[in-house]
C-alpha cells in the first residue's frame, strides 16, 4: 500500500469517520447586542445603569460648596434609613433604590473576597477624599491656593479648587471610581469563572433554566452585568459604539483612547468580544465565552493604563518653566492620579493576577504626593512612573502620552 494514501486516510477518518455524530457549532455573535428569548429580550443590567447614575450626581455633589460631609457621603453609601440624608439623590428612582457605590466598592469576588481589609482601606480612601473636600477644600474655596495651602488656582478660563498638594479630590474620585466601581465589578466579578459558573449555573444555562421571574439564565445576567458598566448609560446599548462617551466613567474614556490613532479599534474589538462571548454563553460554549472574557479584560486593562500614561504626561508637558500657571498641569495630574489608583483592579488575561499589585500602585500614588505633591513633582518622575505602567502592556510611552 502507497503510505502516503494511507496517512491521508486517517486523517480522512479522524476528520470525518470518528466525529460524523457530533454536529461541529460554530458561534456566530449578532449584529447588535440584542438577545431574547421566545420574543422577549434576556438583557438585563439595570443595576449597573443605577449606580453610574449615583456616581454622576457623586461627582456633581463634590462641585456644589453648599454640601456637608454628610449630604455626599449619603450618596456614596447611600445606606441612612434615618435622619437627614434619607433621600441624598435628586433623582427619585436613586433614592427608591437600594443599590449603592460603597457597597461594589473593591467589591469583586476573585480579588477581594479573600482580602477584606483592603477592599475596607479602598472604600475608605473614597470617603476620606470626599470629607477632605468639604473640610479642606470648600471652606477656602475664596483662598488662593499655594503649597501647602488648599484653595482655588486657575486654568485658563476656568477656576480649580485643589488641597494643599494641588489635587482635586472631584477629579481622584472620579477617576479611581473607574477602576474600584466599573472595572473591578466587570473584570474581576462579572467576567470571572467564579461568578459566571457558580453554583448551578453551568447546568441551568444548559437546560435554558431562567432565574425567578426573569427571561434569563443567571449565566446571561452575569455577563450582562459586565457589559452594563462599560455601557448602561448608552443611548442604543445594543448598538453603543455609534455615541461613544455618554458617561463620565468607563465609557467615557474608552471614546477618548478610540479617539486616538494609535488605539483605533479597541472599542469595536471590545464590543465585538461582549457579543460573541454572550453568544457563547447561548451557545453553551464556554471555551469561547473564556476566550472573549479574556479579550475584554485585557483591552479594558489597556483602556485604563493609556489614560494613566496620557494624564501624567499631558501633566509634565503643563508645568510651567517659570511663573505660577499650575492650573493646567495640576488638572491634568489630579484626572492621573485617579487613573494611576484605579491600576490596581486591571486584570491580566489567562490570568487570576492584577497587572498592578497594591503595592506597586501605592508607591506610584506615594511618589505623586510627596512633598508638597504637585508642587514640587519632577518630570523625571512622571516619566519613570508611565514607562512604569505602559512597559507592561505593548503600547509605548510616546504613543499613549500624545
Amino acid at each position: 500500500m502507497n503510505l502516503k494514501y494511507f496517512f491521508i486516510g486517517l486523517i480522512l477518518f479522524a476528520l470525518i469517520g470518528c466525529d460524523s455524530d457530533e454536529a461541529i457549532t460554530i458561534v456566530e455573535a449578532p449584529i447588535t447586542y440584542d438577545f431574547q428569548r421566545a420574543g422577549v429580550s434576556t438583557v438585563s443590567f439595570g443595576g449597573q445603569t443605577t449606580r453610574i447614575l449615583m456616581a454622576t450626581e457623586l461627582i456633581g455633589a463634590m462641585k456644589n460648596f453648599e454640601n456637608t460631609n454628610s449630604d455626599i457621603q449619603a450618596m456614596y453609601a447611600n445606606e441612612s434609613s434615618s435622619g437627614d440624608n434619607v433621600d441624598p439623590f435628586s433623582n427619585p428612582a436613586l433614592n427608591a433604590s437600594s443599590k449603592s457605590i460603597k457597597s461594589k466598592v473593591a467589591a469583586s469576588k476573585d480579588f477581594f473576597s479573600s482580602n477584606t481589609a483592603q477592599s475596607a482601606k479602598i472604600k475608605a480612601d473614597f470617603e476620606t477624599w470626599i470629607g477632605a473636600q468639604v473640610t479642606e477644600v470648600f471652606p477656602n474655596q475664596d483662598i488662593l491656593a499655594e503649597p501647602g495651602i488648599a484653595g482655588q488656582i486657575a486654568d485658563g478660563s476656568s477656576v480649580r479648587y485643589v488641597n494643599s498638594n494641588g489635587l482635586e479630590y472631584n477629579q481622584a474620585v472620579n477617576k479611581a471610581l473607574i477602576g474600584a466601581l466599573m472595572v473591578d465589578q466587570m473584570l474581576n466579578n462579572y467576567l470571572s469563572t467564579a461568578v459566571l459558573d457558580e453554583a448551578d449555573n453551568i447546568a441551568n444555562n444548559d437546560a435554558g433554566i431562567t432565574a425567578s421571574d426573569k427571561s434569563y439564565t443567571t449565566m446571561e445576567h452575569k455577563w450582562d452585568e459586565a457589559y452594563g458598566y462599560l455601557f448602561g448609560m448608552s443611548t442604543d446599548p445594543s448598538n453603543p459604539l455609534a455615541n461613544l462617551g455618554e458617561d463620565a466613567f468607563l465609557n467615557k474614556y474608552l471614546s477618548r483612547v478610540e479617539g486616538d490613532s494609535d488605539f483605533t479599534g479597541i472599542a469595536q474589538n471590545i464590543y465585538d468580544a461582549l457579543k460573541l462571548g454572550r453568544a457563547a454563553i447561548v451557545a453553551g460554549d464556554y471555551k469561547v465565552r473564556d476566550e472573549q472574557a479574556n479579550i475584554v479584560k485585557e483591552l479594558i486593562s489597556k483602556v485604563v493604563a493609556v489614560r494613566s500614561v496620557y494624564y501624567l504626561q499631558q501633566g509634565k508637558n503643563a508645568i510651567p518653566s517659570s511663573g505660577t500657571d499650575f492650573g493646567g498641569a495640576f488638572h491634568d495630574l489630579s484626572e492621573g492620579f485617579g487613573f494611576v489608583y484605579s491600576l490596581r483592579f486591571l486584570r491580566k488575561p489567562n490570568s487570576n493576577d492584577p497587572y498592578f499589585s497594591h503595592s506597586e500602585v501605592d508607591s506610584f500614588i506615594s511618589q505623586l504626593t510627596a512633598g508638597n505633591g504637585f508642587w514640587d513633582i519632577s518630570p523625571s518622575t512622571l516619566d519613570d512612573i508611565a514607562n512604569s505602567i505602559s512597559e507592561k502592556f505593548d503600547f509605548t510611552t510616546a504613543e499613549a502620552g500624545q
